[in-house]
């Protein structure tokens, strides 16, 4: 089964490829971004089902060439591999049904599904591959994608946030260049596995050494991950292109920066956790959660909230890896929680930005003042919007209560109640910022109704309405789901975070 690794990287590239055969046909590139997508999700589920392997979870290798590690190319997928293909599979459907009707003709003959194909090869790339440079590759594969789709248009904010988001990703491009250089020079080698024997024997005799490398991958995965203080690049830019855009980005791009150091720091640099973790990812983590909900506060424009959000909730996600060997002992509670954490959030926080891009196109903006009364004209829009807020919010039984339950009780059983405050002190002003929205958008009286800003590519409102509707009234049950069902997606996270925590098993299935 190990062709399983590859369709998830081969399925998008064709899709992308194919529809650049057909340029100017415009409904025939959305059948088949949508039949490539839907692919896509179908080979993650059989992915995570056999990575799962009803309970007994395995991992998965290809080594390119029949070239052994660590001299090919090598592709690996645990159980935590599986989880973030499974969300790219899930998140890239969603946001690919809603741009049918979201994302206007001229963008789309500048190719922009195929940029999204390219764009979802790239995010699953980096999420299978068991390789350094690789994973550099993958990074700027889906790098160069969302630099062009977050280009494409002609309005000045746009621009000004694409510049922004190019110049700060290439900085953190060079970093993470620089840093394999090092590794190389270091370790003389490039795969994970093969890295972290290897860096085990030097932190011995070295340790300074591997940990300033340690904080050079740091600095490169915080930019891409938009950690304090590093983060200021996301929300200048994720308010600005069409929001199927912004979701997608939203629910996928930050999560390979995280990824990307959960698995180096669970895997490759654990040979100074109290410095590394207890001290520096965990203070990141606190900064993250409180600038982050702050800058939340402070914004009156529906997608820059949810930016901002974007920001603190990435701190939460931290929590986790920092708590899980901040102790005397290894935490798995607390690496489950970040799991559950990135499951929750790629849901929630996509389908908020979809909703935005409802609001926007009914009464032609997002500006909070500018909108109002969609509680009486959008009941059910008012009731989904509610239960994705509240989700975001922590509000019982919702997916977002686990999540930080979880991180919670992490905490508080290493006797870390500084951070669990910090944590429930942004909890209470993300609700704050959840609810200045309902107030604004659904309850305040209505301003009337205004056209969306951007051309329709089709013109039945009614189809435009339902398309609108679909993935998001889908990622409301999976949120709803998440929620109820939380005991077996504990166990599945806590699963992947005991395969994360214990590296022999990596190695051991990738240099046998």
């Amino acid at each position: 089964m190990t062709y399983l690794l590859i369709l998830p990287i081969l399925i998008p590239m064709l899709t992308g490829v194919v529809s650049l055969v057909f340029w100017t046909r415009i409904r025939t590139e959305r059948t088949l971004s949508l039949i490539g997508v839907s692919a896509l999700l179908g080979v993650a589920v059989a992915l995570f089902l056999e990575v799962w392997n009803g309970g007994d979870a395995q991992i998965l290798t290809m080594q390119m060439g029949d070239w052994p590690a660590p001299f090919g190319i090598t592709f690996a997928a645990d159980l935590f591999s599986a989880i973030m293909v499974l969300l790219t599979g899930t998140i890239g459907l969603m946001t690919t049904i809603y741009s049918t009707v979201n994302i206007d003709r001229q963008r789309v003959a500048h190719g922009y599904y195929p940029l999204v194909n390219f764009l979802l090869m790239g995010i699953c790339g980096a999420f299978l591959t068991g390789d350094m440079f690789n994973l550099y590759v993958w990074f700027e594969v889906l790098l160069i994608s969302s630099f062009v789709l977050l280009g494409l248009g002609v309005e000045a904010d746009q621009l000004q946030g694409t510049l922004k988001y190019v110049v700060i990703n290439l900085v953190s491009s060079t970093i993470f260049l620089s840093g394999l250089g090092i590794l190389y020079g270091v370790a003389g080698t490039l795969n994970m596995a093969d890295a972290a024997v290897q860096l085990a024997e030097v932190a011995q005799t070295r340790p300074g050494l591997v940990t300033t490398l340690a904080m050079i991958f740091l600095v490169a995965f915080a930019i891409k991950a938009a950690m304090f203080p590093l983060f200021f690049w996301m929300p200048a830019s994720y308010h600005t292109p069409p929001v199927s855009i912004s979701a997608l980005f939203a629910g996928l791009l930050t999560k390979v920066g995280v990824y990307s150091l959960i698995r180096i720091f669970t895997l490759i640099f654990v040979h100074d956790a109290a410095y590394t973790h207890r001290t520096v990812l965990l203070w990141m983590a606190g900064l993250t959660m409180v600038i982050g909900v702050f800058g939340a506060m402070s914004q009156m424009e529906m997608r820059r909230i949810l930016a901002f959000h974007s920001v603190s909730q990435v701190g939460y996600m931290v929590l986790g890896l920092a708590l899980a060997m901040s102790g005397a002992e290894i935490v798995p509670l607390a690496l489950a929680g970040t799991i559950i954490y990135i499951i929750h959030h790629s849901v929630v926080k996509s389908n908020l930005f979809l909703i935005s891009g409802v609001v926007r196109w009914l009464r032609g903006s997002a500006y909070l003042k500018k909108t109002g009364g969609l509680i009486t004209t959008r009941p059910y829009l008012s009731v989904l919007f509610f239960i994705a807020a509240m989700s975001l919010a922590g509000l019982p039984p919702l997916s977002g209560f686990w999540a930080k339950l979880t991180l919670v009780q992490a905490g508080l059983s290493i006797g870390h109640s500084w951070i669990v405050a910090v944590a429930l002190f942004t909890g209470v002003w993300t609700m704050y910022s959840m609810t200045k929205i309902w107030s604004y958008v659904f309850w305040n009286k209505p301003k009337g109704e205004t056209s969306p800003n951007f051309e329709k590519p089709i013109d039945y409102s009614f189809f435009e309405l339902s398309v609108h509707i679909a993935p998001i009234l889908l990622l409301v049950v999976a949120t709803v789901l998440l929620g109820l069902f939380a005991e077996p997606v504990i166990a599945v996270a806590l699963t992947a975070a005991n395969q994360l925590l214990e590296p022999s098993i990596y190695i051991k299935a990738v240099m046998p």
